[in-house]
């Protein structure tokens, strides 16, 4: 029987506040074919629309509330590279061929980000200073230099900051050292989704929000997704759903653990304070159990994230830790205004890898990016869009796995938090 999935409005954040509007939409009435069709309007069906729509592909994805409700929509910004697995640990472990393949998508991933950007136009507030992984104790500083060593064995343009350098890049003085990735950067991620969304429709895309997929069956030799008003009959599915998957396809809600991360944001700042916070347009994520993040957006608002609350909340007490952690590091933002917070879900696997499944002819799957979805997620819908349209394993550059739910996925809650602490204890001790 189909499901009954109420459509639920854009979380207020600051990207809900500043975003251009979105392209108009409307929901799926009635019946309709397409070659491929894309459930879900965050990064992954969006890149994945769009790269159909640029090929000639009659493709059509349905998203159950609006462009970018997700993560795509809520996350830090930061267009990061890599995977959360270091080079080495990637041709060890997947071989000579996979595991090198999968280095370069992680490698050219924020370049294709930019590259849209770039080329359709999209007003998301695009800077490319570069990422800095910041180490917060002398065991992190062990992994960002070995970071940093096999990148730039590669090729990458990864360099090792510390001490005046590394201060003058981020304005404050609280790491003994960073990996500076020139690969990256940032965006308006709600503004970035949104004009993903209007790239595809001008390439001849067919998008519909507020059409939530209730069910999905075989149809003769494809499959028939069903809507509130209508159906989409398509010869091949790509499901894009990641941190808000549910039970629409079996198992998947339960293969990733959907962790909230939760961002802060301040007024614009006054511009001689401004001015000597992240002065480059420089992001930056640390090596800790916390994993706080945070960058300096293009009006001069300072934006902080990490673990807060594990539920939806944007209740200001739930924020008051990365207040407290963001003025430690940049004390100048005693006399910032808070305006706004917000928090999602990201997805989470239990490998720490992005995961690609393929469990029906016909069905494509991608999901999982660990707090790197936004060049991960827009790679993963160019290389879904190359799969579903005929193109063969050499397309991947991720492996085909089954799809694993989590042995006991009920408690993520309680495991996210015994985690946490147990990971702060190893570094209180000097294990991190």
């Amino acid at each position: 029987m189909p499901r009954t999935i109420p459509r639920r409005p854009l979380p207020p954040s600051l990207y809900a506040d500043t975003a251009p509007p979105a392209p108009t939409t409307t929901e799926l009435a009635g019946d309709v074919t397409a070659k491929i069709a894309i459930i879900g309007g965050g990064f992954t069906g969006l890149s994945t629309v769009l790269h159909l729509a640029e090929a000639g592909v009659d493709a059509v994805m349905i998203e159950a509330n609006e462009i970018g409700w997700g993560a795509s929509g809520r996350n830090g910004g930061q267009v990061n590279p890599g995977l959360k697995w270091e080079p080495e640990e990637l041709e060890a472990g997947f071989g000579p061929d996979l595991g090198a393949r999968m280095v370069r998508l992680g490698s050219e991933a924020p370049g294709l980000v930019f590259d849209l950007v770039e080329r359709h136009g999209i007003a998301c507030a695009p800077r490319r200073g570069g990422t800095i992984r910041a180490a917060v104790s002398p065991r992190s500083a062990v992994g960002v230099r070995s970071y940093q060593r096999q990148w730039a064995a590669r090729g990458a343009d990864v360099v090792i900051a510390e001490g005046a350098a590394l201060a003058k890049l981020t304005g404050t003085r609280a790491y003994p050292l960073g990996a500076h990735d020139r690969r990256g950067g940032q965006v308006q991620p709600l503004a970035y989704a949104r004009g993903l969304a209007g790239a595809a429709l001008k390439a001849g895309a067919r998008i519909f929000t507020g059409s939530p997929a209730l069910s999905l069956a075989r149809k003769g030799g494809g499959w028939r997704v069903t809507t509130p008003a209508g159906t989409v009959t398509a010869e091949r599915v790509v499901l894009a759903t990641n941190g808000y998957s549910d039970d629409l396809w079996p198992g998947l809600r339960r293969s990733v653990i959907p962790v909230y991360s939760s961002i802060t944001a301040t007024a614009p700042l006054p511009p001689d304070i401004a001015s000597a916070i992240m002065p480059n347009g420089v992001v930056l994520y640390e090596m800790s159990s916390t994993y706080a993040y945070y960058r300096m957006d293009e009006a001069g608002r300072f934006l902080m994230g990490g673990r807060s609350a594990l539920r939806d909340t944007s209740d200001p007490h739930d924020f008051a830790g990365l207040v407290v952690h963001a003025k430690e590091l940049f004390p100048a933002l005693d006399v910032a205004t808070w305006t706004h917070c917000w928090n999602g879900q990201v997805a989470v696997t239990w490998d720490h890898l992005p995961h690609v499944h393929e469990p029906e002819p016909g069905i494509h799957i991608g999901l999982g990016y660990n707090g790197r979805g936004v060049a991960m997620a827009t790679a993963m819908g160019r290389m879904l869009a190359r799969r579903a349209t005929g193109g063969g394993p050499e397309t991947l550059d991720l492996p085909v796995t089954s799809i694993q739910p989590i042995l006991g996925h009920f408690a993520w809650p309680l495991a996210v938090k015994s985690r946490l602490k147990w990971d702060r204890l190893r570094e209180v001790v000097g294990l991190a």
